[in-house]
């Protein structure tokens, strides 16, 4: 049995999700699970949960016999969360993160597609993930952003001053080299004013 065939299905098993397998120099196997994403039902406010230590624990001691039984080789198992920059690989992710500020880095660069306000070379964007329904029933994707400084904390704003223009920029996941999470942290606390800027 395959590597990725083993470990997606222990790491199932176990009831998280397989994010992500990285081998790396030295015999590293590096292991990045979650919990399951379960679409928030009308009315009701998703909770957000973590992986925990005792996760990643669960997951590796199980792992360990699973490769032992298979004879795969690798000489240190690293067991860990996503963490703040968690990559985006699948419709569910993009699904699960509509309304979050996400980095994409698009395979060719895209800017006569964003009516010519972007830099024709430029490939990497960070914005706010939306979801946009086609005509046809389908789904896309786009990223809306603004290209003006963000405000300095204690920086004074006048009430006069106009928004700057907001972009966005549609895409398929086809079109994307890498999408993640954009690390942004907010030291106020989890749900602070200013949460969503």
């Amino acid at each position: 049995m395959a590597l990725q065939d083993i470990v997606e299905q222990t790491v199932s098993g176990l009831g998280y999700d397989l994010v992500e397998i990285e081998r790396s120099a030295g015999g590293l196997l590096r292991i990045t699970i979650d919990l399951p994403w379960v679409q928030p039902t009308e009315g009701v406010a998703a909770v957000e949960q973590f992986i925990n230590v005792e996760d990643c624990e669960k997951v590796n001691r199980q792992l360990q016999f699973a490769l032992e039984v298979d004879g795969i080789e690798y000489k240190r198992l690293e067991i860990s969360s996503p963490g703040i920059d968690r990559p985006l690989r699948h419709a569910q992710d993009f699904e699960r993160f509509v309304g979050h500020v996400i980095d994409v880095t698009l395979k060719a660069p895209m800017g006569a597609a964003a009516g010519g306000q972007v830099h024709a070379n430029r490939k990497k964007f960070r914005g706010t993930l939306e979801k946009v329904p086609g005509a046809d029933g389908s789904v896309g994707w786009q990223i809306v952003w603004s290209d003006a400084p963000a405000v300095k904390p204690g920086q004074k704003v006048s009430k006069k001053r106009v928004p700057p223009p907001l972009q966005a920029l549609g895409f398929t996941l086809d079109e994307l080299r890498e999408a993640r999470l954009a690390p942004i942290v907010n030291f106020k606390g989890r749900g602070a004013a200013g949460d969503a800027e």
